[in-house]
Order: structure tokens, then C-alpha cells, then sequence
């Protein structure tokens, strides 16, 4: 399996997400691909610098979970390869109010993901307390540091059962931040 042929295999694809769901190729081993911590995309120890090649391989890429331990590849009509993910594939970089009333956000992740943030898309914490949002099929963005200091300006503090939360809302949905 080599970078040139997963490039041809997925330059073929229209520009709509692929329906990997429906794809069940068989296994074809690792490629050297990495996604670092910081949402930058490695081959073979190389910056992928070209933007719209990683967003071509992000547009294929789904994750497993076997016994506990996330899994993700590069999957294709007629392949898939592991590849190796350090923390999250995505990183969440950007936000802003949709409408007057601050009622709807927007987020986008380093690959240019564009969506709300709301049930589908929640916030959820780790065990470390550092925030993550699901961008689509089980795939999540770490929310970068910067953006998560601006969602601490407009967080409210909500007295809960297990003290005091930091909470903000879009999309008709709640969110937390953390707790104190």
C-alpha cells in the first residue's frame, strides 16, 4: 500500500464525504501516517504541507474500538490501513455566534470542518478534564487552548449537586466546561 495509490484510490471520490459505513474492505496492514497531538498530518516522518491532501485522507478516516483501545484507518472500496493517532485527529481552532441572540455556534476544526456545535456535535471531557467535541462517525477534535479560554469568557456558573459548573448553551443544548 502506498501514499500515490490511497491518493488516486480517493482523488476519484466527489467532494461530499465518502460513505465509508458502507465500505467493508479487508485489511491491508500500517501505512506510515501519523496525526500528531497538534492536528498536523505526518508520512514517513514528513509535514503533509498540502492542506487539501490531509483533508482528502480525513475525509476517509473512521475509527475502532477493540477491547478498549481506539484504532484508526485510512479506508477506501477496496482497502484499509492502520495509521497512528497521537491524542485526537482534529483539533477545534475557531468559533462564532450564528445569530444576534448568541443562541447557535459554529465551530471548525483545523481541516476546515465546519459545523454546530449541539447534540449531535456535544463537548465532552476526559479523564483529564480537557475538552473535546465530536466533529462526525466517532471522530473527535481536541478543543485547541486559545478556544477554550475564549468559551471560558462567556461560560455562566451553575450551582450543581457536585458543586459549581461552567456552563454555556448552543443549539438548545448545554454544555459544560468543567467544575469547581
Amino acid at each position: 500500500m502506498s501514499l500515490d495509490k490511497i491518493t488516486e484510490q480517493l482523488a476519484n471520490q466527489d467532494k461530499k464525504l465518502p460513505p465509508v459505513e458502507s465500505w467493508n474492505p479487508p485489511y491491508c496492514g500500517e501505512i506510515d501516517i501519523e496525526i500528531k497531538a497538534n492536528g498536523d498530518w505526518y508520512h514517513e516522518g514528513d509535514l503533509i504541507k498540502r492542506l487539501p491532501l490531509a483533508r482528502m485522507f480525513a475525509s476517509v478516516l473512521i475509527k475502532e474500538v477493540n477491547k478498549g483501545v481506539s484504532e484508526y484507518f485510512l479506508i477506501t472500496p477496496v482497502e484499509k490501513v492502520k495509521i497512528k493517532v497521537e491524542d485526537a485527529p482534529f483539533v477545534l481552532t475557531h468559533w462564532h455566534w450564528l445569530d444576534q441572540q448568541e443562541s447557535i455556534m459554529q465551530v471548525s476544526t483545523n481541516l476546515g470542518d465546519e459545523f454546530i456545535l449541539d447534540a449531535e456535535h456535544p463537548i465532552e471531557l476526559n479523564e483529564a478534564g480537557e475538552p473535546y467535541v465530536t466533529v462526525r462517525r466517532n471522530l473527535t477534535a481536541k478543543v485547541h487552548r486559545n478556544v477554550f479560554y475564549q468559551w471560558a469568557d462567556i461560560v455562566q456558573e451553575q450551582a450543581t449537586k457536585n458543586g459549581t459548573a461552567m456552563v454555556f448553551s448552543s443549539a438548545d443544548c448545554q454544555f459544560t466546561l468543567g467544575s469547581f
